[in-house]
């Protein structure tokens, strides 16, 4: 089946250029004196946020390498049509950017940014589905009188193709759904989910080359208990294997760290974490392929904090630092969506507010800068792998039905086992939501063993 259209509506490459002048205008703010920020808006679409640094006024350009994408927005064939309608009472459409002064925030719920001045950029996003369009690349005089104002804001404006496969549960992880492929109007069946409890005795999940750990971490593997305030403060064992339409498994997600109450609490902290291995068929065995961490935030977000890392093949050991790919939170009780995207972001939202995105410059991954290797740190693994756009799962929140939405950049799906290790990893991800409940809440009945509801 055909991918579904996308199309990748980025802003990049922002830079303010202020000339030093004995007296300003009031329209211009030296910049040693305050940094700044813009505000980006396309029609509903989330309002998303940006760092705007300065250059020095006999630059031309600014560093591409160091900010090369500020905002982002993933537009379906739906939000396509939906911008393309005609209305007598709109106008052209139009991206909106409004550039400030100060710190990003709100004082006393008072904006504390100084508007300093907005630039509208015209966008034609017919024929963007098949084509790159550039709508603008270059520098705007901005400011209360833009023909004599001496700032100036250097922004790239551009539409790319992002064509992606859309996977679609017909039910909540935990109660063994299908997963159909969407395209349009038709949807027809390619997985089957399979959720169990791993007995903790069976390692049957665990790769050969998966060694046990050093310290205590993983000590209950071994030491399963049947005490009911044990029972009552942990969760484990979850386990959900995706099927091909022959029967065959093709990914998996194991709970391999239980979701345990830290002590004198009933959340699961950040400290000690619960965790999920992402596991691909491999001779005849499960290999790792990805970890996700997941945790309940203290304060008042009350949100669910989430890390996926991918595991380098170290051809039998483990020895290896995972890269991290993502690392966010979302809402315990909206929901939000769960998403890799590899663009380096110069500190902006990505779109929908709640979203994960990549963080190529942690310290566990390579820097992506023009003083890394390769291109710009993309000739590196996995960045020779994951470029641009990767995959994104919607999250429903605590007591919502939840049926996860997957979509997957066609560049990142060569064979069926890639496809099921992202919707595996969709499963972990929604099923993470249930395990960080707060342990004083009770869970259904399909996530609870025959022993606990014995208990």
């Amino acid at each position: 089946m055909d991918p579904c259209p996308f199309v990748r509506l980025t802003v990049g490459n922002l830079a303010l250029k202020i000339p030093v002048a004995s007296k300003p205008a009031r329209s211009v703010v030296h910049p040693s004196s305050s940094p700044c920020f813009c505000k980006i808006k396309l029609k509903s679409f989330p309002l998303q946020s940006a760092v705007v640094p300065f250059i020095p006024p006999e630059n031309n350009l600014p560093d591409s390498h160091v900010h090369p994408i500020a905002a982002t927005f993933h537009l379906s064939k739906c939000d396509l049509d939906k911008l393309a309608g005609k209305s007598i009472f709109a106008g052209k459409l139009c991206l909106k950017i409004s550039i400030y002064t100060g710190r990003r925030g709100t004082t006393c719920g008072v904006n504390s940014g100084r508007l300093l001045g907005k630039v509208s950029v015209p966008l034609d996003l017919a024929g963007t589905v098949a084509k790159t369009t550039v709508f603008h690349n270059g520098w705007i005089r901005i400011g209360k009188d833009a023909k004599g104002s001496s700032a100036q804001f250097h922004l790239n404006v551009k539409a790319e193709p992002d064509p992606r496969f859309v996977f679609q549960f017909d039910g909540e992880p935990e109660c063994s759904p299908q997963v159909f492929q969407i395209q349009g109007n038709i949807s027809q069946p390619v997985f089957t989910c399979k959720f169990s409890f791993r007995n903790t005795g069976d390692r049957n999940h665990r790769s050969r080359s998966l060694q046990s750990e050093p310290g205590g971490s993983r000590s209950w593997l071994s030491s399963f208990g049947s005490e009911r305030e044990r029972l009552g403060k942990e969760r484990k064992g979850w386990s959900i294997t995706v099927h091909d339409l022959s029967g065959s498994p093709v990914a998996a997600a194991s709970m391999v760290t239980p979701f345990v109450a830290s002590p004198g609490s009933d959340r699961v902290s950040c400290s000690t974490p619960g965790s999920w291995l992402i596991l691909r068929p491999s001779d005849g065995t499960w290999k790792p392929w990805g970890r996700l961490e997941a945790w309940r935030e203290r304060g008042g977000s009350d949100g669910l904090g989430y890390r996926f890392e991918l595991i380098p093949d170290t051809n039998g050991g483990m020895s290896a630092a995972g890269i991290v790919l993502a690392e966010s939170t979302l809402s315990s009780s909206k929901g939000g969506k769960f998403v890799i995207d590899m663009s380096c972001h110069s500190g902006g939202n990505n779109n929908g507010g709640s979203n994960g995105r990549a963080t190529p410059g942690s310290a566990t991954s390579p820097a992506c800068s023009p003083k890394s290797s390769g291109d710009y740190g993309y000739g590196l693994w996995p960045y020779c792998m994951y470029r641009g756009f990767v995959m994104s799962a919607s999250v429903e929140g605590e007591g919502r039905c939840s049926k996860p939405k997957v979509e997957v950049s066609v560049p990142h799906v060569n064979c069926t086992e890639d496809a099921a290790a992202f919707v595996a990893l969709a499963a972990a991800v929604d099923l993470s939501v249930d395990a960080c409940r707060l342990f004083s809440q009770r869970l259904r009945k399909e996530l609870c063993q025959q022993v606990e509801l014995v208990g």
